[in-house]
């Protein structure tokens, strides 16, 4: 459930910022600086996530249909090391093993997705329904309740039938909407009985604008300028329509609800001196997570988005604009269609104006007229994207608050990754960060942002899309090379389980015991992946950065270099 914006297309730049010219964007109380001591409301939610593609394996097994990030993967070239997630974590044949580690961390939560080749091969519900794949979704509720641990249940992590996109082009046709309508209310007819908790789609951003813009990801299409316009589009018209489905059908017999997740990075002004930084950090902000939050809340697009591309869209000669609209029936259909706001974030930029020329070259980046920097003293530990700035979350939920009539969240991914060249339990940076982040999000329940739940993301190590193996976000590590998959608890699942059990922060000297006791407890994981052979935890990386190194790192790396030493000698 990750953002990728940055880096290949963004060309983030790296701005060394003077204490002095960065002063905090004040949306209620300024309190960037200090920790905050204390605990979360009673009944605060906490979990963690998953999703099916990055998890299940078994592929081809059982029923399941090609969806296109099996076919997206095949392709030389597309992923990392040319890595696929045909096996992934083997979560398929793991349920009792991956709820057992659940229960372990006294998780309240599981957020996972269906895979929706995996229960309609095709995609059209009345080709053939596999009630294998029913059985396999069926077993995992029934496990994680029997465990008291509630499903809040995807119906769409990026994983669209093969056919549905070879046969109409996927999210770029409307019928997609009436198709994810009916596997939708499949869903609900067969497991709305022991689900309460449904999300349509996880960060629509990234599907329209990575796989339809830039083909970064599934189905790797390239539309510059028109694609991640008209599939957002199709995307709000198919939530909107699964809401009234279950508003209509199904609300008054089973009692749940139906949200959306928005993943957004936030957007802090350089100088909030200067009015037209200012509108450049909301224009981005409304860029991505407003595309889709301002329909769903209000009824149309942020109007910023609509200014910017309908006057860039006549620059280019176009007689109407490459935004498309929505009709006042359709603006009144989809405004409304929420019971919970799901909100995925993990890192945050500086933004700054910068007018791009008109052309015929207009894309989604240049139509925001902005720059993206980052502040070098951000730590960066994993994905080239991802930078540590816990502050940025208060300011996002805090701007949800005040732009959306402060609706009932649940934080449905929230995360660090690791890009390493060998194995570390001992992730003192995961530790720090949900430490610093989940400390963020508890200011703003104090400033008054109606938060219920928190899910780390992510449970497992496990595919990433297109870096493959190459970024770890779990709290368990799984051994990729390893036929079972195995799992082991890195130190950030000792860390968690603390805050957790405490539904907070207690004290400073409680707090500051959490992380000596994890790291104590991880030495003993660490001697259990010692144990296997040495050179199955190394992996080849395009890119190192290493914030701690453990003493058991440096000694597999130093007798790996020997062994090539000694084989070229």
């Amino acid at each position: 459930m990750l953002p990728r914006c940055a880096g290949r297309v963004c060309h983030v730049l790296v701005l060394v910022l003077c204490l002095s010219a960065a002063e905090d964007f004040d949306w209620t109380k300024n309190d960037r600086g200090s920790f905050y001591y204390g605990t979360f409301p009673t009944g605060f939610s906490w979990g963690a996530g998953s999703s099916a593609y990055q998890t299940e394996g078994a592929w081809d097994r059982d029923g399941k249909g090609m969806s296109i990030w099996d076919v997206f993967a095949h392709r030389k070239g597309k992923v990392f090391l040319n890595e696929t997630g045909d096996a992934a974590c083997e979560g398929y044949y793991k349920v009792k093993d991956d709820v057992s580690l659940m229960k372990d961390l006294n998780l309240n939560h599981y957020v996972f997705s269906i895979s929706w080749p995996r229960i309609i091969p095709t995609g059209i519900r009345t080709d053939h329904v596999n009630e294998k794949g029913i059985r396999y979704y069926d077993a995992l509720i029934d496990q994680l309740l029997e465990n008291k641990i509630t499903p809040i249940v995807t119906l769409y992590h990026w994983d669209l039938p093969q056919l549905l996109q070879e046969k109409y082009g996927g999210w770029q046709n409307i019928s997609m909407v009436n198709y994810f309508n009916e596997y939708a209310n499949l869903c609900f007819e067969r497991f709305g009985n022991r689900v309460k908790h449904w999300i349509t789609f996880n960060n629509p951003w990234s599907v329209a604008v990575e796989g339809y813009e830039t083909g970064e990801h599934a189905p790797g299409i390239k539309l510059r300028g028109t694609g991640a316009y008209r599939a957002a589009h199709h995307i709000i018209k198919a939530h909107a329509k699964v809401w009234h489905t279950y508003d209509s059908q199904w609300r008054n017999k089973q009692n749940g609800m139906v949200g959306i997740s928005l993943s957004g990075d936030w957007g802090e002004p350089v100088d909030i001196t200067n009015l037209k930084d200012i509108e450049a950090a909301e224009r981005y902000v409304q860029f991505y997570m407003g595309w889709f939050a301002t329909p769903i809340f209000h009824g149309d697009y942020p109007q910023v988005m609509k200014d910017f591309i309908g006057r860039k869209s006549g620059q280019q000669g176009l007689g109407t604009s490459r935004l498309p609209t929505f009709s006042s029936q359709e603006k009144s259909y989809i405004k409304g269609t929420c019971d919970f706001l799901g909100v995925g974030h993990f890192t945050t930029r500086y933004i700054t104006q910068k007018t791009y020329p008109p052309g015929r070259g207009g894309i989604y980046f240049t139509d925001r007229d902005l720059a993206e920097l980052v502040d070098p003293r951000w730590p960066d530990p994993g994905s080239e994207w991802l930078y540590s700035v816990p502050w940025g979350f208060r300011r996002l939920l805090n701007f949800v608050k005040t732009q959306y009539g402060n609706p009932m969240v649940y934080i449905t991914g929230n995360g660090v990754s690791e890009k390493m060249m060998c194995t570390e339990l001992c992730d003192d940076w995961r530790m720090q960060y949900y430490r610093d982040y989940i400390n963020e999000m508890l200011k703003a329940i104090r400033d008054g942002v109606n938060v219920k739940g928190y899910t780390a993301w992510s449970l497992l190590d496990k595919f990433e899309w297109d870096e493959g193996y190459s970024e770890r976000f779990g709290l368990y590590y799984v051994d990729f090379k390893n036929k079972h998959k195995t799992r082991y608890p890195k130190a950030s699942v000792q860390y968690y389980k603390r805050i957790i059990n405490f539904n907070g922060f207690p004290n400073q000297r409680e707090v500051e015991n959490w992380k000596r006791k994890a790291k104590e407890m991880c030495s003993s994981s660490n001697q259990l992946l010692a144990a296997d052979p040495l050179t199955s935890h190394m992996e080849m990386v395009t890119e190192i950065v290493v914030p701690t190194v453990c003493t058991l790192c440096i000694l597999i790396s130093a007798v790996f270099l020997m062994f090539l030493l000694r084989r070229r000698n």
